[in-house]
């Protein structure tokens, strides 16, 4: 599953083919700034994660995001807390006013790699007003891959690392290693409810993909093996980047 291939953008092998000269002169800065999409299960927070590290730019999360401005406990994180403690989606007006203080601080100075936003148009046009996007990596992933992994994933109840009882378990069976948390299943981990998170992602998506082709180049990240290590990915994506002379 992820977006059928013949809907999504080649990846080019160079910015001339996507996006013309004036983005040629800007590939060869030091900072970086990308949306990484893939449907839930893909990896996303894995690999943007790791691509951050490799990169030495900020991982950026929205739900990183809301649940830090949760425990803050201003203003701002009490707006979100009361939508997050009903189960409701963050608006966008609130969901972006805490995006544009996170790449605000000083560790995304040299870029950051968006991992869950945008998810909306508005959302989209409201990232162009503040920052200028370099790339967006596209993951792309079989549907029995995702049912694969999301039916085995845990989440740590206190700090959301993910976990998974067949490819990344923890070294304490329901146990972070990250914070002593309780690891749980999520309910909409669920086969049946899998494929309908799945089919939202691409009628959600596709408006940004489209959004998005005319402006940016595009790097598509295949996974066809359900054990494929994260770093084989990633050093996918990496050259990828260098074709485009991003890296």
């Amino acid at each position: 599953m992820g977006l059928n291939t013949a809907s999504v953008p080649n990846g080019g092998e160079s910015c001339s083919q996507r996006v013309g000269t004036a983005h040629i002169l800007k590939c060869g800065k030091k900072e970086m700034k990308l949306i990484m999409f893939g449907p839930p299960g893909s990896g996303k927070g894995t690999y943007a994660s790791r691509l951050g590290s490799r990169l030495e730019i900020a991982s950026v999360s929205t739900g990183d995001l809301f649940r830090e401005a949760k425990k803050q406990g201003t203003e701002l994180g009490r707006r979100v807390a009361d939508f997050l403690n009903k189960g409701e989606l963050v608006p966008d007006e609130i969901t972006i006013e805490v995006l544009k203080e996170r790449i605000s601080r000083p560790d995304c100075k040299k870029g950051f790699i968006l991992d869950g936003y945008p998810r909306t148009l508005e959302q989209a046009w409201a990232l162009d007003k503040i920052a200028r996007i370099d790339a967006i990596i596209l993951l792309i992933v079989p549907e029995w891959i995702i049912i694969e992994r999301l039916s085995n994933r845990r989440v740590c109840r206190s700090c959301g690392a993910i976990y998974n009882l067949k490819y990344l378990k923890p070294k304490r069976e329901g146990v972070c290693d990250k914070c002593g948390g309780e690891l749980y299943q999520r309910e909409d981990d669920a086969p049946q409810v899998i494929k309908e998170r799945l089919k939202i992602y691409e009628r959600q998506t596709q408006p940004l993909i489209d959004f998005y082709k005319v402006k940016v180049p595009f790097v598509n990240a295949e996974c066809n093996e359900i054990d494929m290590p994260p770093e084989v990915m990633v050093e996918s994506i990496m050259q990828k980047l260098r074709k485009l002379n991003l890296i």
